[in-house]
Formats: C-alpha cells, sequence, structure tokens
C-alpha cells in the first residue's frame, strides 16, 4: 500500500471524517485487521480561520505548503487536503512537493459525471461558493455550477462557521439548508455538491429527492483507491 499524509485541521470534524473513512474502506476492501498507512498534519483552525477572513491567501498557502513539505519528508507518496476551502491554495502545495496532491473536485466531478448529469448545485463556505479555484475545476470536467443567491450564501457560511465545525448540528439549520437546495433545484440543479465536509454532518443522501455528492466520502473513496494502487492514471507516487 502507498503512504498518505493528510492535511488536516480545517476544522478538526473534516480531518476526523476522512480520517474514519480512509480506513473503513481500506479495511473493507482488504479485510481482517488492515487499515490505511496515514500520516496526518493537523493545523490550529483558528488560525486558518483568521487568514481566510484577512484574505491572506498567499500566507495560508506558505503554511499548507511547509506542512506539505513536512509530510513528504516524514514518507508521504502522495497528499490529500481535508478541506473543500483551503483547495484554494492546491496550485501552492503543488508546487512545493514533488508528491501528487489528490484533488478534492476532480473525486467529485469524477462522481456527477458517473451519474451522467451536467448541472449541479454547490454548498459550501462562502468562498468555496464564490472564488473561482472550485467551480472552475468543477467546469473543467464539463459541469455548470450553480450557487445560491447572495443572502443564502451568507445562512450557508454562517451555520458552517457558527455550529457545524464545531461539531453542532441543530433541525432549524438542517431547515434552512433545505430550502436553499430545494431553490437551486428549481433553477435547474440535477443533483446537489456537500462543497464543506460539515455540511454532510447535517444534510445526507436521505434528504433530497436528487443526487447528493458528500465531498469528503467521495475524496476518501479516491484515497483508497490510490493507496490500493486502482488509479495508476492519477497522481502516480514517484
Amino acid at each position: 500500500m502507498r503512504t498518505l499524509g493528510l492535511l488536516g485541521g480545517m476544522a478538526w470534524p473534516s480531518t476526523l471524517e476522512a480520517y474514519r473513512a480512509i480506513n473503513t474502506g481500506v479495511a473493507a476492501r482488504l479485510g481482517g485487521t488492515h487499515s490505511a498507512p496515514l500520516l496526518v498534519w493537523s493545523a490550529d483552525f483558528s488560525e486558518i480561520e483568521r487568514l481566510q477572513a484577512a484574505g491572506a491567501g498567499e500566507e495560508a498557502g506558505a503554511m499548507l505548503a511547509d506542512a506539505a513539505q513536512r509530510l513528504e519528508a516524514a514518507g508521504a507518496q502522495g497528499l490529500m487536503l481535508c478541506s473543500n476551502t483551503m483547495h484554494r491554495v492546491a496550485e501552492v502545495i503543488e508546487a512545493a512537493v514533488a508528491v501528487p496532491l489528490l484533488h478534492l473536485a476532480d473525486a467529485t466531478a469524477d462522481a456527477v459525471r458517473a451519474d451522467r448529469l451536467t448541472r449541479v448545485g454547490l454548498l459550501g463556505t462562502r468562498f468555496t461558493m464564490e472564488d473561482a479555484f472550485y467551480r472552475a475545476r468543477l467546469a473543467d470536467h464539463g459541469l455548470e455550477v450553480l450557487v445560491p443567491d447572495a443572502p443564502d450564501r451568507e445562512v450557508v457560511h454562517r451555520i458552517i462557521y457558527q455550529e457545524l465545525i464545531q461539531g453542532r448540528t441543530s433541525r432549524p439549520s438542517k431547515d434552512e439548508y433545505l430550502r436553499i437546495i430545494e431553490r437551486l433545484l428549481d433553477r435547474g440543479a440535477e443533483g446537489v455538491i456537500a462543497g464543506c465536509t460539515e455540511i454532510e454532518l447535517l444534510v445526507t443522501a436521505e434528504d433530497l429527492p436528487v443526487a447528493y455528492y458528500p465531498t469528503t466520502a467521495l475524496h476518501a473513496a479516491a484515497a483508497v483507491a490510490w493507496i490500493l494502487e486502482d488509479l495508476p492514471g492519477r497522481g502516480e507516487a514517484p
């Protein structure tokens, strides 16, 4: 098996879910007491949040690039960034190391295209919904991406930061998300991407009448395939 380095802590619940899903996936494939060979670096999310709010992308990129180099030096043959939002600095991380970064948006787009859908709604932090780094990557795969209107984007973002990243969920917040998703469906969305790990703690596939794409689960599945060398055409280890 290949050794994968996890860039996590953005926030810690997302890393927990990724770690759990990867190990569960490897165990399901190999049986017995098998688990995944992983190296984990975990950020202090308070510092990441400060950099996000300040628009200090260069500083955040440098921090994560340094962490990626540490994981590579420790023996990681590939990397996984356990955050949708911080994929905004994915190119900086990739440039800092010689090992591949398994890009979350690629894994998500592969799943959407496998279902033969072309128009999807995207929920995530304000940065993920509004900045081009994520939507453009999905568009490169031929997908049309719909995001909520500005007031609804603020609701989605607020609930993530004030509740979900702290591990808290509530019925009123879930109802708000379902209302916003319904508006996306009315605009023609054929499926919905949960573009923030913590959203998966609030909304599940059973809540929706259309295809649902929980990005952490999809990213973890791609990581399992890579660890077990099922994806020779993408992100090969040196």
